[in-house]
């Protein structure tokens, strides 16, 4: 095990510092949007994101259009991690890598074991994944408390869960699927990659293209947010730590502020505009809305720690700098936040029933809470026994 501490780099600390303040912003955002859906003010509230602009209501806008833009800065930060950052190393890669596919497979397969063939069963990658602004947010919360190290298996593991999420909702949340469309975007995608072997460093083609990728991929039938990813693969990336005049990470400074503090939080005023009607309670032990909590609670936690124990036992990896397994179990807790893109999610798996929406979504909500505090806790109360 590698006991020498792990020290940050500037684009990983501007990157924590801005999912920090992005969590913070997006509680605000959730705690108003559920307090004016349930006043006076609701329906009209309500009304006013099924409100039409250039043919898409302004819900569809902030889940379509706006999540492209997130799922960009996701990609644009998974390029830098394999390129220089935890990801670069295969050996120490392994570790978040692993954890991920535990904290995926074992949430699926709780709500999947309570929802096979019924009609909710399709709610199986609900709980699979993280959301890094509000696991980085309570995370910064204890300060110096955990080590560097954590924040960085975190991070890792939170956007190769993203990445997972992204693949899942590729293959199993397409809908009317159109190959030629498909065929079309992956076209322009083609393009852009010779564009970018061609060594173009200005950024406007690529950003038409992905516009233009976008369209075609929204018309496709497969979802249009993962033009976003396919655009951050296609700008060229230096491949040095030190470089930051390369397009990609120029983008991914220029995008920072705006996704934590447009992008997310208009998404949360869209989404979480939640009816709390009487007997809402009795949703929660659904088999759906059981599910999903089992799936946050017991499932991330439980995936993520035997996943990254077997990796380990295996000496496939080896735990980071001061990495502690008390850590490794309070990641796990933090990863059971879903709440951004298992919302998202949900607007997939039940777009023909709100009831279901509104139920998944309560689930989502206080399971995402409830983990949110128990990592908090447990890592606070690790820290404290582990000075003895």
């Amino acid at each position: 095990m590698n006991d020498l501490p792990t020290i940050l780099s500037r684009s990983f600390t501007q990157f924590f510092e801005s999912e920090k303040s992005s969590g913070i912003v997006l509680i605000v955002c959730t705690i108003l949007s559920l307090i004016v859906a349930n006043s006076a003010f609701g329906p009209t509230y309500l009304a006013f994101w099924q409100t039409k602009l250039l043919g898409l209501s302004l819900e569809h806008w902030a889940n379509d259009v706006l999540m492209a833009v997130f799922f960009l800065f996701v990609g644009l930060e998974l390029e830098r991690e394999l390129y220089v950052g935890e990801l670069s190393n295969f050996r120490q890669a392994l570790l978040p890598i692993m954890a991920a596919i535990g904290g995926i497979v074992i949430p699926a397969g709780i709500h999947f074991a309570l929802n096979a063939d019924t009609p909710t069963q399709a709610g199986a990658g609900i709980p699979m994944a993280t959301d890094i602004a509000f696991a980085l947010g309570v995370l910064a919360l204890l300060g110096s408390r955990v080590p560097a190290s954590l924040k960085i298996f975190l991070t890792a593991l939170a956007v190769m869960d993203d990445l997972g999420a992204i693949i899942v909702i590729a293959i199993f949340y397409t809908t009317q699927f159109s190959p030629a469309y498909l065929l079309a975007s992956l076209a322009v995608f083609g393009i852009l990659v010779i564009i970018n072997r061609l060594r173009i460093m200005s950024l406007v083609p690529y950003l038409l293209g992905g516009v233009l990728m976008w369209f075609l991929m929204l018309k496709s039938g497969v979802h249009a947010t993962i033009a976003g990813v396919l655009l951050a693969f296609a700008i060229p990336f230096s491949g040095r730590a030190d470089d930051e005049t390369s397009p990609s990470h120029r983008l991914e400074h220029a995008l920072h502020k705006p996704v934590a503090f447009i992008v997310l939080p208009i998404f949360a005023l869209a989404n979480t505009g939640i009816v709390i009607a009487p007997g809402w309670e009795q949703a929660l032990f659904s088999s759906n809305s059981l599910g999903i909590a089992g799936g946050l609670l017991v499932g991330k936690p439980l995936g993520i720690f035997l996943a990254s124990f077997l990796a380990v036992a295996l000496g496939l990896c080896a735990l980071p700098g001061d990495l502690k397994w008390r850590h490794v179990v309070g990641a796990g807790f933090l990863g059971g936040i879903g709440f951004t893109m298992s919302i998202f999610i949900t607007n997939l798996a039940f777009a023909s029933s709100a009831d279901l929406v509104n139920a998944s979504k309560m689930a989502i909500l206080i399971a995402s809470l409830v983990a949110g505090g128990v990592g908090y806790l447990w890592l606070r109360l690790a820290d404290s026994s582990g000075r003895h």
